[in-house]
């Protein structure tokens, strides 16, 4: 468990550090592709839960945010197809795909009780770093109108789904 522990820690760093590596102020198509980026990371974890847990509560979860952040991404792609722009991939969101390929591998070698609680801690953790990402770098960048709305309109959600999964993680204690 010290070394899931690790790692998760491992993996909210790489996190934070890609998002403070990036530019100083990264430009909307750097921020469309790093925030597209990071659903689709929450949307294959949220796959995977469902393919491996019967607890009841990490399912519903899971179902959420499988169907919250395909939602915001279908957003995101509809928003950036009338501005024509076209998202920009950067150090930042190959970061993001790295450190989440090794954290789904590591999941995926965990089944119950332990696969539940290791990736509810890591929704937590990685909410809390998307909710920061949101609130410090990516709103206050963004230029364009629009693109700053949707990113707040997914930070209230994003919000949400941190106090879901800390109720979750709560609960399998």
């Amino acid at each position: 468990m010290k070394t899931l522990s690790a790692a998760l820690g491992a993996a909210c760093l790489v996190f934070a550090a890609s998002l403070a590596g990036a530019a100083d102020k990264p430009t909307d198509p750097q921020i469309a592709h790093i925030a597209y980026s990071a659903g689709v990371i929450d949307v294959e974890a949220a796959k995977l839960a469902l393919t491996k847990t019967q607890n009841p509560d990490v399912k519903a979860f899971a179902e959420s945010m499988q169907k919250d952040h395909e939602a915001v991404n279908d957003a995101a792609l509809a928003l950036v197809k009338k501005l024509g722009v076209t998202p920009e991939d950067n150090e930042t969101s190959q970061s993001l795909a790295k450190a989440a390929e090794a954290k789904r591998a590591e999941l995926g070698k965990l089944d119950g009780a332990a696969f539940d609680k290791a990736y509810i801690d890591n929704e937590v953790a990685y909410h809390q770093q998307v909710n920061g990402a949101l609130e410090t770098l990516l709103i206050p960048s963004a230029e364009n109108g629009e693109l700053k709305s949707l990113l707040e309109t997914g930070l209230k959600l994003f919000q949400g789904h941190q106090q879901h999964a800390e109720h979750v993680a709560a609960g399998l204690k």
